[in-house]
């Protein structure tokens, strides 16, 4: 089964119950926490093995986290441990983010640049696609010089490719033709 489908009902439950709580942004933080630590090597590793109880594996993520998750969180990873779904944390984690972005009719973008953007350009850049997506938007930028020069921006299943090495790539083929 793939593994969208079998987070599906875990990252609705946690949202519903962060929602109904008034606690989207804490659920969000210890989901994000549990997602990471569950990524380790070693906790990979433990997660696999058939031979360690549900109820070990979530007390060792529990200990990971240092007092970081408050008590419904910790009975929440229980029940995902007693169904074996605690490696589904990271898809947990993407779902559980899209309803919470739905919800607060917001969305986040990722813009890759060769340099640096100012804080001029990003808000320029936020406002445009605020206005394309009709909700507001959270950029997330990085850096890959590798594409020269441009703006490569993603939000959900929109790609818009700005690069140079786009740009180059496509006067090669014309020029091929």
């Amino acid at each position: 089964m793939e593994l969208t489908t079998c987070a599906r009902p875990y990252a609705k439950a946690a949202f519903e119950y962060a929602r109904d709580a008034s606690q989207l942004s804490q659920w969000s933080d210890m989901l994000s926490l549990c997602a990471s630590v569950s990524a380790y090597r070693k906790v990979v590793e433990m997660l696999g093995n058939p031979r360690l109880s549900g109820a070990r594996q979530a007390d060792t993520i529990i200990g990971l986290c240092q007092g970081d998750l408050d008590r419904p969180f910790e009975n929440y990873l229980r029940v995902l441990s007693e169904h074996r779904r605690l490696q589904l944390l990271p898809e947990i984690t993407a779902l559980y983010s899209q309803l919470r972005a739905e919800e607060e009719r917001s969305q986040q973008v990722q813009v890759t640049s060769a340099y640096p953007l100012s804080q001029e350009q990003q808000d320029k850049l936020a406002e445009k696609m605020a206005a394309r997506l009709g909700r507001s938007v959270h950029l997330v930028t990085a850096i890959d010089n590798s594409i020269l020069g441009g703006v490569i921006v993603k939000a959900g299943d929109l790609v818009i490719d700005g690069s140079l090495r786009a740009r180059l790539s496509k006067l090669a083929d014309a020029m091929i033709s």
